[in-house]
């Protein structure tokens, strides 16, 4: 390519101002002399053109080769139907078809969600994946999607560039679905009171109604039926602390994309208004001090609590109206209101015939009925007073065997203790001997179900857990707790031993021996199964789309079994291991991709236009895609037609070579002005002779 380049040896200023003043010569000349003046206005035009320093630039260009990029959507709602195998055929067709194009460099880009941002981010996929082309190298950029994109600039001018912008829209007309959407949703409320969900089924091509299936923690509860379109309200009722989950699925429609989005789960924490406990002391003793402190620094614990101090018995002949003692509540606290309380605790208590056998059996019910009971044991528990001989030794883990061993021992956890959260990691257990003080007293007793999660003198049973139908039983086969808190040879955990103690009991969900819980951080679901087995089982974790994977797990501590698992999809995974379950929601609690998963060639359209491309759908109801010819065609020209999609070429080259020939008017302009110099004297010479 052969141009013209100028290299002035003045300033540029300095030069147009040379040339203006000749300029202005040469006309006031012309006016004055007449046409011979134009021999000196050619002379000036030499001395400037001198001063431009003229010369001829001859480039050797080589063209470049044109960019077109493939924009692939794998995004969630890509995978709904059979739009991830159509994406796959369509993508390796345009391939093919842009391989036989000559002089093309094809970029191939992987678009869906960002880490931490919700939707489809195609553009911004694209620009990435663009930010090293020059704008003019861009022949094209055809995109395969299904047209659910969340991140459309706004117009053309945020777009970046110019070139023909071609979507390809995967799914077919037509396509029906049905999701379930939370309105409204409790985080908290009180166990034992009634929440309310309010939620709302939507559909395209259904049936105008639809039945939904209500269950709590993994329990069926109830159906009801219920019209799309409508809010409708669920009322489910708290039955104990800690996370209570309410599952909400609406009936799938028959050939729906999609039925990850036909149920929504609401996690609500369970908080006690107050835990009652019923503390009962069947007589003075120096751990009674021990319960009271413990149970009445918690905030959140109402204690009722008895001393029996007169027992009946006792008859010394002083009038009752002479007593300062408060009479014990029997009736009240055994029969009208004991289903009032979480925990009740016999500490030290021996059947005095204070309480009749109609009132045991009313205890009895009361934890098969879901209740608690702590039996603390002292000498008492060993005698023929012993509460083990009332109705209650139906509930009981065991029976006292009589002995009382009244010898130093430090308590010690037991091999199933270990795997029980209410013993493992107490403070000073993790060296042998414990780190603690020791007690003076063991009750003997045979053990006849339960765990036995600490041990005492000779290796006896000192802690024993049971559960009896909905309810929990424990039995401390020792009263000298007391110990610790006292700091008898340094003391020991017994805050924490006792309050893990009285939390079990009341089914506080941190402290479950058979548990499994799930959390999601990013794009990882960590996975926490707690067991009082030697193996965790299997473990299934169900996609939102209902892929299964199963997975390994690692023992973190004993009882403890860890694992994460690497999500492929948002939404909520559903996790089992036996008869638990447990939930893990991947990204945002309701994400878009899920809330609206209907192709649409009508998002892209204004943009795509603008740019010259189109916008069509590759497939009909049924059969397989079919992809548009693809051909280049010239600038300014149509980039589209009925069955055929246009790519302009770049018109950008690369400079390979440069020659530069000087026009050389040096001593040439000095002759030509000498000559011209010559000629307007000579002629003007000729003139004043005439």
């Amino acid at each position: 390519m052969l141009t013209l380049s100028f290299t002035p040896f003045v300033p540029l200023w300095a030069l147009i101002a040379i040339g203006l003043v000749a300029l202005a010569f040469a006309v006031v000349a012309i006016l004055s002399r007449g046409p011979v003046a134009i021999i000196r206005a050619l002379a000036l035009a030499i001395v400037l053109a001198a001063l431009a320093n003229p010369s001829l630039v001859q480039e050797e260009r080589e063209p470049v080769r044109s960019v077109v990029a493939v924009v692939t959507d794998r995004s969630t709602s890509q995978t709904l139907a059979d739009r991830a195998a159509m994406t796959d055929r369509v993508r390796e067709e345009v391939e093919r078809r842009l391989g036989t194009l000559p002089d093309l460099d094809i970029r191939f880009v992987e678009a869906g969600e960002q880490e931490g941002e919700d939707g489809t981010r195609l553009f911004a996929a694209l620009g990435r994946a663009l930010a090293d082309v020059p704008p003019d190298r861009l022949a094209g950029v055809i995109a395969i999607t299904d047209g659910v994109v969340h991140d459309i600039p706004a117009d053309l001018s945020e777009l970046g560039f110019r070139a023909p912008l071609h979507a390809l829209v995967t799914g077919r007309p037509g396509e029906r679905d049905r999701r379930i959407a939370l309105i409204e949703a409790p985080r908290f409320g009180i166990v034992g009171k009634d929440q309310t969900i309010r939620a709302e089924v939507s559909e395209r091509g259904g049936t105008g109604t639809a039945q939904v299936t209500i269950r709590r923690d993994g329990q069926f509860v109830r159906t009801q039926n219920v019209r799309t379109g409508t809010p409708f309200s669920v009322t489910i009722r708290l039955d104990h602390g800690g996370p209570n989950v309410v599952e909400i699925e609406a009936e799938p429609l028959p050939g729906e994309l999609t039925q990850a989005n036909n149920r929504a789960v609401v996690t609500m924490e369970g908080i006690r208004e107050k835990l009652r406990v019923l503390l009962v002391s069947g007589e003075p003793h120096p751990g009674e001090r021990t319960w009271r402190n413990l149970l009445k620094s918690d905030a959140n614990v109402d204690l009722v609590h008895f001393t029996i101090l007169r027992p009946p018995e006792k008859q010394d002949g002083t009038p009752i109206n002479e007593l300062s003692l408060i009479a014990f509540p029997t009736r009240e606290l055994f029969q009208q209101k004991i289903k009032d309380f979480d925990l009740i605790i016999f500490d030290r208590y021996a059947n005095q015939s204070v309480l009749p056998s109609t009132y045991f059996d009313n205890i009895s019910r009361y934890v098969r009925e879901g209740g608690a009971l702590l039996i603390a044991a002292g000498p008492e528990f060993a005698s023929p007073a012993s509460l083990a001989r009332t109705r209650l030794t139906a509930i009981l883990p065991g029976t006292p065997d009589g002995q009382i061993l009244e010898e130093p021992f430090r308590p010690k956890i037991t091999r199933d203790g270990e795997r029980h959260p209410v013993a493992r990691d107490l403070p000073g257990s993790e060296s042998d001997p414990p780190a603690w003080g020791s007690w003076l007293r063991t009750i003997g007793a045979n053990i006849r179900r339960g765990t036995s999660v600490m041990a005492g003198a000779g290796e006896r049973p000192l802690l024993v857990l049971s559960r009896e139908e909905k309810g929990r039983v424990a039995v401390l086969l020792s009263d000298h707790a007391w110990l610790w808190a006292r700091g008898y040879e340094d003391g020991g955990p017994h805050v924490d031993l006792l309050r893990r103690l009285a939390h079990w009991l009341m089914k506080e969900p941190a402290l479950e021996e058979e548990a499994l819980r799930a959390t999601a951080a990013g794009r990882e679901i960590r996975i926490e199964r707690q067991t009082m087995g030697r193996e965790p089982g299997e473990i299934r974790v169900t996609s939102p789309s209902g892929r299964e994977q199963t997975t390994g797990m690692a023992e973190a501590r004993p009882g403890l079994f860890r694992t994460e698992v690497k999500a492929g999809e948002l939404g909520l995974h559903t996790i089992r291991s036996g008869d638990l379950i447990a939930f893990a929601s991947v990204g945002p609690a309701n994400p878009r991709e899920l809330s609206d998963v209907f192709s649409d060639t009508e998002r892209l359209r204004p943009l795509v236009e603008a740019t010259g491309g189109s916008v069509r759908r590759v497939a009909a109801e049924t059969g397989a895609p079919t992809v548009p010819r693809i051909q280049m065609v010239r600038s300014g020209a149509r980039a589209s037609g009925a069955d055929w999609i246009g790519l302009r070429p770049s018109e950008a080259a690369v400079v390979r070579g440069v020659s530069v020939y000087p026009l050389g008017l040096g001593l040439l302009g000095l002759a030509g002005l000498l000559g011209l110099v010559l000629l307007a004297w000579v002629v003007e010479g000729r003139r004043r002779r005439a």
